[in-house]
């Protein structure tokens, strides 16, 4: 798994020989949730959570939507 970002302590990351669509998940605080990406479209939507409350999923969807650009692009590069 390669950590292509963090949000407020909590790891955003790409599994090199995960399937598509393209998604990340994010981990941390003994949580975990996966968000599809829908690059280039915005947003990202939530697909599965694992222990994050809803306040903290909305934020992390707001960070990643902010982050897009750079994460699609992180995702096309480990996934060609």
């Amino acid at each position: 798994m390669l950590t292509v970002d963090m949000i407020d302590g909590l790891r955003v990351v790409i599994y090199p020989n995960d399937h598509g669509p393209a998604h990340v998940h994010v981990i941390g605080n003994g949580c975990e949730a996966v968000f599809k990406l829908n690059c280039p479209e915005c947003p990202p939507e939530l697909r599965e959570n694992y222990g994050f409350a809803m306040v903290e999923v909305s934020k992390i969807r707001a960070v990643l939507t902010s982050r897009l650009t750079h994460i699609c692009t992180e995702w096309s590069r480990i996934h060609g």
